[in-house]
């Protein structure tokens, strides 16, 4: 072995046998994960604000919200890989300090275009801290049972930072300016720094052979480019050079950096994963999971302030029973996991999600606390249970020294739908709102048009107008959102029975034997289990990798 890899494995075998001490490192974890789960809803409840302020146009407002997940997302690979080289910890609280600097940029940002560089930054910080969280939980918890536990816990701080984000976003908007919603990054930030540096360990993967820095510049240049594509057609641009090019030039470096990950002696990202069914099903189930809901968070918001009339705080406690159930699935989802296993686990998510989403196209342009309550607990349970199915299938395919790629590759899934969940249902909302606003009577031509941009343009514009004219159109830009809004919960409710029937190709049971073995090339070795599950039932003997690669008994240690 190398100098570098023999210290890694003598570090896993310290922190495998630390006993408690893992769930302490698990606490921390979750905190980093609050961090990031905090700012990516933190700014929903304060669009309203945003707009009003600085005055962005429709696109710049897709930035400044979409932003964050886009870069997030194109820098997870080159970030997750670096950290299994030079040390996760190392990166994690790399991102730490660049997620506190952005957040104080953000929050005096006097433009759009500063508060969109700002979420860029926070956006790269949540790269580095992303999937470092998660391979050092990988690394942490070699046992599966204790790991399933470990992501429910892991999930669930995930739903309380989406629940305390709009609630504190919404109670610092009822007493500050917007900006105020990323101060709150800062002393979480200088908590998390010092205690970070004290409590976890640091690990690497192998080590073997130099870092493709090419092939994660492709990765990052080829994500940014498809999304960004995406993203300027959700927003509305006609077909032309800036429209066309960006997601051309990102497939064309993806297909390159798969092409070079296929030919490289010592891949960032060991494609053969994905032959594994498990992991590749996995994967698309959590692509599909957020791009049928990531945008609807972002609608339901807007819908609540704009269309029945509630406070920005108001509005964070309706949505807080959404996230109160994801809290409860994700903390009682190694259980269900166990009895039911992964494909039975993560299509009846799929399925009860759906089940919700058409629950709420019931909404009108009155409220109905009764319906939003069931809608939305449905929603908690629903997603989270998808997500931690899929996720922890996922995790559990790769061996713990390629823990950051697969770490790198799932939380890439993640805000890639995230990403074109908002750019793709932003354009189907926009497709459905924009008709119902051209011919209002009494409206200018002009003010129609601007009017279909957004329902807050619509109101300013409105308020502008004034009398019957204005009525007249606030009437009819309330009406269409509705009708949008309907329009877009069918689609997400489409894209949710396809995640359901690709589910069906996930393990029937949830095998809990010994760690994956490598393979020679750092995959598990292939098996005869059901389904391509991680693993045959009860102990197998020692297997031994190549040189380089850690020798795994039963129960995960070196």
């Amino acid at each position: 072995m190398s100098g570098t890899t023999t210290a890694a494995v003598r570090q896993h075998g310290r922190v495998a046998g630390a006993g408690a001490h893992r769930w302490v490192v698990l606490v921390v974890l979750c905190a980093s994960l609050l961090l990031v789960a905090l700012d990516a809803t933190v700014l929903h409840v304060a669009v309203p604000a945003v707009t009003e302020d600085l005055r962005p146009g429709a696109v710049e407002l897709l930035w400044i919200v979409d932003v964050y997940p886009l870069v997030c997302a194109s820098l997870l690979i080159l970030f997750g890989t670096l950290g299994d080289r030079i040390g996760r910890r190392r990166v994690l609280l790399l991102g730490y300090g660049l997620f506190g600097v952005a957040s104080a940029l953000a929050a005096w940002a006097g433009s759009a275009e500063l508060l969109i560089l700002a979420r860029a930054l926070l956006g790269a910080g949540g790269a580095m801290i992303m999937p470092a969280t998660l391979s050092i939980l990988r690394e942490v918890f070699p046992d599966r049972r204790e790991r399933a536990v470990a992501i429910g816990v892991w999930s669930a701080v995930a739903a309380v930072g989406a629940a305390v984000g709009p609630l504190l976003g919404g109670f610092l908007l009822e007493h500050f300016w917007w900006g105020s919603v990323f101060l709150v990054n800062i002393p979480l930030m200088l908590i998390s720094i010092p205690a970070g540096r004290l409590l976890l360990p640091e690990s690497r993967g192998a080590g073997d052979g130099p870092w493709d820095v090419t092939g994660a510049l492709l990765a990052a240049a080829g994500l940014f480019g498809a999304v960004l594509g995406v993203k300027r057609l959700g927003g509305g641009e006609a077909a032309g050079l800036f429209t066309v090019v960006p997601p051309a030039a990102g497939c064309a470096l993806l297909l390159l950096f798969v092409r070079r990950q296929r030919r490289h002696p010592y891949p960032l990202v060991d494609l053969r994963m994905f032959r594994r069914p498990a992991f590749g099903t996995a994967v698309g189930c959590i692509v599909l999971a957020m791009l049928a809901l990531v945008g609807l968070e972002l609608i339901a918001a807007q819908y609540l302030q704009l269309v029945l009339g509630l406070s920005p705080l108001e509005t964070g406690l309706r949505l807080l029973p959404l996230t109160v159930a994801a809290m409860v699935a994700g903390l009682a989802g190694a259980r269900v996991l166990r009895r039911f296993g992964p494909r039975r686990t993560v299509c009846a998510g799929f399925c009860l999600t759906a089940v919700a989403v058409l629950t709420l196209t019931a909404m009108g342009g009155t409220d109905d606390p009764p319906l939003l309550l069931t809608g939305f607990v449905l929603l908690g349970l629903g997603l989270e249970t998808t997500l931690f199915g899929a996720y922890e299938s996922m995790l559990s395919e790769v061996p713990a020294d390629r823990s950051g790629g697969a770490a790198a590759i799932g939380e890439t899934s993640y805000q890639l739908g995230a990403g074109l969940g908002i750019a793709l249902l932003g354009s189907v909302m926009n497709a459905a709102y924009a008709p119902g606003l051209r011919a209002v009577p009494g409206v200018p031509r002009r003010a129609s048009a601007a009017a279909g941009h957004s329902l807050g343009e619509a109101y300013e514009v409105a308020g502008r107008l004034g009398g019957p004219a204005g009525a007249a159109l606030r009437r009819a830009a309330r009406e269409s959102f509705v009708h949008g809004l309907h329009v877009t919960l069918l689609v997400s409710a489409v894209l949710l029975l396809l995640g359901a029937v690709l589910a069906l190709r996930l393990p029937r049971l949830m095998q809990c034997g010994a760690e994956p073995a490598g393979d020679g090339v750092g995959l598990p070795a292939p098996r005869e289990a059901e389904g391509g599950g991680p693993g045959a039932a009860g102990p197998r003997p020692a297997s031994s990798g190549r040189a380089g690669h850690r020798t795994v008994t039963s129960a995960g240690e070196p």
